[in-house]
């Protein structure tokens, strides 16, 4: 009797969820924790971020040291694809998470203005906008996206909620409840719950922004991904050059389960699959009725699909990111900064600053007096 193979899918389960819990250790040790040192990076995700190197490089006319971990993902996914759209990007495990409850009401409808092609056009302008003093960068990255959600507005929200369940269950509650509720508030706060409460400004909206992230799931899935993500674009166009490729079966019938299933929508109707928009997640390995899928190591091939851009849309990025800075520095905030404005201690001076900081919040996250708070456009 033949045994049953363990679905492939799992070894990227396994993997998002081990990077998943990772990224959230992280992102608790960056909160004060009564010491004044961190013994380790907790950034190390920010500086694994190919776009957020290129962007800062860019801004600063300079290689950073710091954010050289960054060729790792380069070469994993010139070598892999976009793997680590699939396997490891907390954000990406998330929105996987989510399609249990936010399910897409429809069918995908293609729309011209918001297309696959309008995560590019998002990047040059970023990296455009980077070289001429725009920084944007953590706009849309979705490592910005996520921890500035989560250290603005999340975060601060889960400890105040739990500060008010313990202290009511503590003031009105049986001495049975307190048994048990005080031990568990005292583990939370140990091991999860910041050291002390925080109020930002700007929390509404760094917590509508990632909000939108996953409500877009309901239009497509991993929708923000295949149409908006920066980094997700700057991956595709290194993934045309991998190595590791998926083939589908040359005799397939008009079974289309493998299409049904792609969440990045990356198998067209004659089963060949997109190498810049497929994350490998393996799901179509498993569901293939034929066994006809294959992924191997094959020389990169021209995509068909993927990179069919407008010059003049392109064109437009482009002039777009090197001329708004000029109208950025006209206003009289540029001339007459606020006075009460502060920067983080130890920051750069005010051009490099503004230049290659890239809005992710985790110095909010890690200040201990809860002193540093957002601004919008000062």
């Amino acid at each position: 009797m033949q045994k049953k193979r363990l679905p492939r899918r799992i070894f990227r389960l396994l993997c998002q969820v081990s990077t998943l819990l990772l990224f959230i250790t992280l992102f608790i040790k960056t909160d004060y924790a009564g010491r004044d040192e961190i013994d380790y990076a907790v950034n190390i995700f920010f500086r694994l971020n190919p776009l957020l190197a290129a962007a800062t490089a860019l801004a600063g006319r300079a290689v950073i040291a710091l954010m050289l971990p960054a060729l790792l993902t380069v070469a994993l996914t010139l070598l892999f694809g976009r793997a680590f759209c699939g396997w490891f990007c907390p954000l990406g495990t998330l929105l996987d998470l989510s399609h249990y409850f936010l399910k897409p009401r429809q069918k995908p409808v293609s729309n011209p203005w918001l297309s696959r092609s309008t995560k590019f056009y998002l990047l040059f302008f970023i990296l455009t906008g980077a070289f001429f003093g725009l920084p944007l960068a953590g706009i849309l990255d979705p490592f910005s996206l996520l921890v500035r959600g989560l250290s603005l507005a999340f975060y601060p929200a889960l400890n105040l909620a739990s500060t008010s369940f313990f202290t009511f269950t503590y003031q009105q509650a049986p001495e049975w409840i307190n048994a048990v509720t005080e031990p568990l508030y005292s583990g939370l706060k140990y091991a999860i719950l910041p050291f002390h409460q925080k109020y930002y400004d700007l929390a509404l909206l760094s917590l509508t922004m990632l909000t939108l992230v996953f409500l877009l799931e309901l239009l497509e899935r991993r929708f923000f991904c295949k149409k908006i993500c920066p980094l997700g674009a700057l991956l595709a166009i290194l993934a045309k050059f991998s190595r590791l490729r998926g083939h589908g079966g040359n005799n397939c019938t008009n079974c289309t389960i493998c299409q049904d299933i792609c969440r990045m929508e990356a198998i067209d109707i004659k089963r060949n699959i997109s190498a810049p928009d497929c994350n490998l997640c393996l799901d179509c390995l498993d569901a293939c009725p034929g066994n006809k899928i294959s992924f191997h190591w094959s020389t990169p091939k021209t995509e068909n699909n993927s990179f069919a851009l407008s010059r003049r849309a392109l064109l437009g990025s482009l002039v777009g990111g090197a001329t708004l800075p000029l109208f950025l520095k006209t206003r009289t905030l540029a001339q007459q900064p606020d006075p009460f404005l502060i920067r983080p201690p130890g920051a750069l001076s005010e051009k490099e600053f503004l230049a290659t900081c890239v809005r992710c919040g985790e110095c909010m996250q890690v200040c201990i007096g809860n002193a540093i708070q957002p601004t919008f456009l000062e």
